[in-house]
């Protein structure tokens, strides 16, 4: 993992989409506590520490190698304002109440414990915080799916492997039932195009993020008849949807 991290940062075509609907509506105000869940390399924790003028901004992430660049970042652009913890977001060492504004890009859908960490987030979070998350959705990737769907007998891991993403619905009762108040902050989605089957099975970001998922419900020879399928259909452009929630702390 500690290669993947050194070029993690060449990878901010994924990222970026969903970040950019959280760097929309996030509140932007000098003295801000600011956390940032899932930072990762600290694509947002950067941009917020700039935009905002917040007073911190916490970036927290287990990932060790990824936080390891992501400080090496904070050091090259001379950022005061930026504390950087390797820890899991299930127990943050904060005081309750302390926190102005908690953001997490992409992270609900790798949360293992997405409901501890919103339970966490509410305790950290004052009267009147915001919680804004952004997820790609079920429906992700649907061309990939339909032709994957053509070569597999058996559906029902395929079901469950695409259902496992986010909904607009179930992602606001998710978060109104660790009491926050909850809604759709923003929708939209964007296009990855591939030359083909071959381009797109190569490619490392998909082969970083996705091809692990696809190999738990499909074997190599049904894999390789996908990528023959869409081969033949010459360029393939997936769709990604994508979502901003915001949650307030009562």
């Amino acid at each position: 993992m500690t290669e993947t991290a050194q070029y993690y940062d060449e990878l901010p075509l994924w990222s970026a989409p969903f970040g950019q609907l959280i760097l929309e509506r996030v509140p932007l105000r000098r003295g801000q506590t600011i956390v940032d869940i899932g930072a990762g390399t600290g694509f947002l924790t950067v941009e917020l520490a700039q935009r905002s003028a917040a007073a911190r901004v916490i970036a927290v992430d287990p990932w060790p190698e990824a936080m390891r660049v992501l400080r090496r970042k904070v050091s090259y652009l001379g950022l005061t304002n930026v504390e950087l913890r390797v820890a899991d977001a299930a127990t943050l060492d904060l005081a309750s109440g302390s926190v102005d504004v908690i953001v997490s890009n992409l992270g609900i859908n790798n949360f293992d414990n997405a409901d501890t960490i919103l339970a966490e987030c509410h305790r950290v979070l004052r009267p009147g915080g915001r919680l804004l998350l952004s997820t790609n959705l079920v429906g992700h990737m649907a061309e990939f799916y339909d032709v994957l769907r053509e070569v597999l007998d058996d559906h029902e891991q395929l079901d469950a492997h695409i259902n496992h993403r986010a909904t607009l619905d179930g992602t606001v009762a998710q978060l109104e039932a660790a009491g926050f108040t909850a809604s759709v902050a923003g929708t939209g989605s964007f296009t990855m195009r591939f030359a083909d089957g071959t381009a797109l099975f190569n490619h490392y970001f998909v082969q970083l993020g996705f091809l692990e998922g696809w190999r738990s419900i499909a074997t190599a020879a049904e894999l390789a008849a996908v990528e023959k399928k869409l081969n033949e259909r010459g360029e393939v452009a997936l769709t990604i949807p994508t979502a901003c929630f915001e949650a307030i702390k009562s």
